[in-house]
């Protein structure tokens, strides 16, 4: 709106709502202009039954264009979340004519007669769109049954969309994966449940199920509580938001207080220097492999980058030509990172300089395929026994980079800049220059084997 007080003119100490019908729905809504009194003195109030009467005749109007093409029946039939609009639009509506919005039934058996006479007098006199207002004033829009299956798709599709902006297309996919999940284990154990219908119950029982299959059995590990948890803080947020969307937050949510304490150790150990010099600096190992995927293995033994930054690296990331030759890891539009902290730009020195200057304009094979470059780098890891035990991974290059730096007595503040780690401590200056961040990494770099260049490029 244009100003504060727009559709307001105040009668003889009175507010009403005052607006033209747009000319695109005029052959619609006959109306011309709408003159509708407030019922209050306030201008705080009547700016607040201003707010839901323009959404609602916003709403009407959307819906007339709508049923003019399509036909009501196919707009609204079998469309849950266009029933649940219906069912906020009209609650809306009677607050904005100074009503509570009460389901029918609930009204016909708690109002007072007086109210009801209000009510019914006040949709009598309505010329046009007395359905619309009966059904607000009246309590005729009743609340559509939704499935967990059906909220999903709600949250997914309308209540989660500021989380989804900047992700990428897998970003988004594996984002929807572990809350598809939590749902699919809950369908399978309790059905397809309305949402209303959800209990304290169906909550414990779901942790109890969790419970078993975290409990070690004939000598088998059990699963991981991460896994549990992660379930159980979807179904919870899933259920909270659902309620919040179509306005009953003071539902009680019966997923809450439900975790496991994770006792577990999964630090994912470091390579060990001479195992990294004598095993895998051997360009030609991985003769058969992607060239892609070489580069990007040789690129995080002195980046300390997770695979996937290097995987979506734009050529306009890979600087080198500068005094410094470096990378930003940085967000795009299409894809974020996984903090602000993840922000930062990390020169380029030994192995990952070379493995860097045949990859200038990045590896679009790998963009936003982390999951297949994951994969390919743990099957050649493997079929070359590069693992020096079953617990390390591909992750270890970073492990192995951030205890290098520490053990060289590097910075605390500039340890966790080039690991994009938040910095616990006070924030001074930029982290220092690039040459002081290269002069502090050559500390750390493993010498570059006599050859390494040719081979690699030979490869490549």
């Amino acid at each position: 709106m244009r100003d504060l007080d727009q559709f307001l003119l105040n009668r003889n100490g009175r507010w009403h709502y005052i607006r033209r019908v747009p000319q695109c729905y005029a052959h619609l809504d006959t109306r011309n202009i709408i003159r509708t009194s407030l019922r209050t003195a306030s201008l705080e109030v009547a700016r607040a039954r201003r707010d839901a009467l323009v959404e609602a005749d916003d709403h009407f109007w959307v819906s007339l264009g709508a049923e003019n093409d399509l036909g009501l029946s196919e707009l609204l039939v079998g469309q849950t979340a266009n029933a649940l609009q219906r069912y906020e639009v009209a609650k809306r509506r009677a607050m904005a004519r100074g009503y509570i919005y009460t389901p029918v039934n609930e009204l016909a058996e708690t109002a007072q007669l007086q109210e009801l006479i209000e009510r019914l007098t006040h949709v009598g006199k309505q010329t046009i769109n007395q359905g619309v207002e009966a059904e607000a004033v009246l309590g005729g829009a009743q609340m559509p049954t939704v499935s967990i299956t059906d909220a999903l798709n709600i949250y997914c599709e309308k209540i989660a969309l500021s989380e989804l902006l900047g992700k990428s297309e897998n970003q988004k996919k594996s984002w929807r994966k572990v809350k598809q999940r939590a749902v699919n284990y809950f369908v399978e154990l309790y059905g397809d449940l309305p949402m209303d219908q959800i209990t304290r119950k169906q909550g414990r029982d779901f942790y109890n199920w969790w419970g078993e299959r975290l409990t070690p059995k004939k000598g088998k590990p059990g699963l991981s509580a991460n896994s549990a948890n992660r379930d159980l803080g979807n179904l919870r947020k899933l259920y909270r938001v659902y309620w919040e969307y179509v306005g009953e937050e003071g539902r009680e949510n019966p997923f809450r207080n439900l975790h496991f304490t994770d006792n577990s150790i999964r630090d994912v150990p470091p390579f060990a220097d001479q195992w990294v010099r004598s095993r895998i600096l051997l360009p030609k190992l991985f003769e058969d492999l992607k060239p892609e995927a070489v580069l990007i293995v040789f690129g995080l033994i002195e980046t300390g980058c997770r695979p996937s930054e290097l995987a979506n690296l734009r050529s306009e990331h890979i600087i080198l030509d500068h005094e410094v030759p470096h990378i930003k890891i940085k967000p795009t539009s299409e894809r974020q990172l996984k903090s602000a902290s993840s922000i930062r730009d990390i020169p380029l020195v030994g192995v990952s300089l070379e493995a860097f200057k045949q990859a200038p304009n990045g590896f679009p094979h790998y963009q936003d395929k982390g999951n297949l470059l994951s994969a390919s780098l743990m099957k050649a890891f493997r079929a070359r026994k590069l693992f020096p035990t079953d617990q390390h991974r591909i992750y270890s290059f970073r492990h192995s980079f951030e205890k290098r730096m520490l053990e060289a007595g590097l910075d605390y503040g500039l340890r966790c800049l080039l690991m994009g780690h938040k910095n616990s401590r006070p924030n001074y200056g930029d982290g220092g220059s690039m040459v002081y961040r290269r002069t502090e990494l050559m500390k750390i770099a493993h010498p570059v084997p006599m050859g390494f260049a040719r081979d690699l490029k030979s490869i490549c």
